[in-house]
């Protein structure tokens, strides 16, 4: 039995992978259907897209599907065509091209099994993800947004939402998915006779949120198919108008796609309009924030003062420090309650911009 996972450093394959002369192209899929054996799958899904040079995440799930990757241009037909013959049920799966991508995000294969390919606190076993909403394309999804019986649903977290999102959508103030069903119920409760449009980035939560809506008694519910990413391709493609304002947050090194020239967050240390994503840059702390081009440069690209002390500690002291650190309200959390915003909010008032 050959090796099905990856034996080379990280390292070496990102240089590989950034000294190739072909454009790569970006593409994201999914599909709920029934996975008998979800750990014979990924190793025949491993054999047939290592040979092509796929790189990217795909998770499988007795529940379905979940992929993002990117493959070299000249592969990218004999990989949609693996793809459709692995299986019945992905046979025609619709595939999401990324809008602005030079396909250089992804340097490894990574195909993993998981107890559901988007994770929901679901329990019920009456709950069928695949008894879905209506599916909206680009033009459908203007004019059913144009009624004043439409609520348009952003089931993304707080983070994606803040730097982009659909004209007129509400956000469900949760940093996961699932607390986000429940919540939308609640928040919906009152609103069960509307239009209710659900979307997300490439459509995967949003579809099992249409589910969830329609198991808890909503009748007219639509998502977005293909999720921000295909609504914006087809309403560019067809002239349509774009009423997606502001930058796609992604799951890859870009941290973004840019959908419109708005912006329409602010950068978290100083407030000035912003909407560029990083990391913390100390390696004991890697918060994701909105930071602008000065605010970078002043803190050396972490979130704050003490983080840039931390980073430019020796090594083994920052290693020090870092044991038996949990990663608590600080450590990688998105949400927009956590410390950094809060001291900048109080940084804001003491100078009297609040």
């Amino acid at each position: 039995m050959p090796v099905l996972h990856n034996r080379i450093s990280n390292e070496e394959l990102k240089q590989r992978m950034l000294a190739e002369t072909e454009p790569r192209t970006t593409v994201s899929f999914y599909k709920y259907f029934n996975v008998a054996e979800p750990q014979q799958f990924r190793d025949q899904l491993w054999l047939a897209f290592e040979p092509l040079n796929v790189f990217g995440r795909i998770y499988l799930a007795e529940e379905g599907i979940n992929g993002q990757i990117s493959v070299p241009e000249s592969n990218y037909e004999a990989f949609r065509d693996a793809l459709y013959a692995a299986h019945p049920d992905l046979d025609g799966i619709r595939m999401n091209i990324a809008v602005d991508d030079d396909g250089k995000s992804f340097w490894v294969l990574k195909i993993k099994v998981r107890n559901k390919v988007v994770a929901d606190g679901i329990d019920d076993p009456a709950f069928d993800p695949a008894k879905k909403g209506q599916y909206l394309k680009a033009k459908e999804y203007n004019d059913l947004a144009e009624d004043p019986n439409t609520v348009i649903v952003d089931m993304r977290n707080h983070y994606e939402y803040e730097v982009g999102h659909f004209e007129n959508a509400i956000e469900v103030p949760s940093d996961t998915f699932r607390d986000q069903l429940p919540m939308a119920v609640d928040m919906l409760k009152d609103q069960k006779d509307k239009n209710i449009i659900m979307y997300c980035t490439g459509g995967i939560r949003c579809e099992k949120a249409s589910a969830y809506m329609l198991h808890n008694g909503f009748k007219n519910v639509f998502h977005v198919e293909g999720g921000i990413i295909e609504y914006t391709r087809k309403a560019k493609e067809q002239g349509l108008p774009v009423k997606f304002i502001g930058k796609n947050f992604v799951f890859d090194d870009r941290l973004g796609e840019r959908i419109t020239d708005d912006v329409i967050a602010e950068c978290h240390t100083c407030g000035k309009p912003c909407d560029d994503h990083t990391n913390c840059k100390n390696d004991g702390c890697h918060l994701l924030f909105i930071q602008c081009e000065e605010c970078a440069e002043k803190l050396e690209g972490c979130c704050t003062e003490a983080c840039v002390e931390e980073k430019n500690l020796p090594k083994e002291e920052q290693r020090k420090l870092r044991a038996g650190r949990e990663n608590g309200t600080m450590i990688f959390n998105k949400s927009k309650d956590h410390p950094l915003r809060k001291h900048r909010d109080q940084w804001r008032k003491e100078r009297g911009e609040q």
